[in-house]
Parts: structure tokens; C-alpha cells; sequence
């Protein structure tokens, strides 16, 4: 597979990724805690799969094959990461959000 559709790939399932998170913590603030669940569990399975196809990247490389550093390939890495990293804080909001809404 060509390495920029990987890179695709990636951008577009850790991308939902992110906005499945964020529309969890908005049902978060307005109480819907089932639905915020909902988003997660879904925002989770794109990303477990974004990560899966970054594994091909890396197996790639691993065996031999060249993968060549470009800007849309450093873009998945960054949204890789920062999907990832929202996705943390907006589980600790969402059980803040629980905590004072008691």
C-alpha cells in the first residue's frame, strides 16, 4: 500500500477519533453521560484502528522497506497524538463533570 494512503488513513480515523471525543465531553457538559459513553466507545474503535494502520508503518520499516519522511505522513503522527491525548483529558472531564453535576 502506497505510504501516503496509509498516512490518509490514519488522518481520517484518528480525525473522527478526535471528534467523536470532543462530542462526547459536549453531551458530557450537558448531562447525557450515556451518550458521552456512547461517543467514546465509538471514538476508541477509530482510533484502535487509526493505530492499527500506523502499524503497518512500522512493519514496513521493520522489514526493510524504506518509509519516507513527508509532511502528510508527520501530520498523521501529530494527529495520531493529539487524538490520543484529548482523549484522556475529555474522560477526566467527562468524570469531573459527573462529580459536580451529583
Amino acid at each position: 500500500m502506497d505510504q501516503d494512503v496509509i498516512a490518509f488513513k490514519i488522518i481520517s480515523n484518528v480525525g473522527m477519533a478526535k471528534s467523536l471525543t470532543m462530542e462526547a465531553l459536549y453531551a458530557a457538559k450537558e448531562g447525557n453521560y450515556e451518550l458521552a459513553e456512547e461517543k467514546l466507545s465509538e471514538s476508541k474503535q477509530h482510533f484502535k484502528l487509526g493505530h492499527k494502520i500506523h502499524s503497518k508503518l512500522i512493519q514496513m520499516e521493520a522489514s526493510g522497506e524504506k518509509v519516507h519522511p513527508s509532511i502528510i505522513l508527520m501530520h498523521a503522527e501529530d494527529q495520531m497524538m493529539s487524538a490520543e491525548t484529548i482523549s484522556e483529558l475529555v474522560k477526566e472531564m467527562i468524570e469531573m463533570y459527573k462529580k459536580i453535576n451529583k
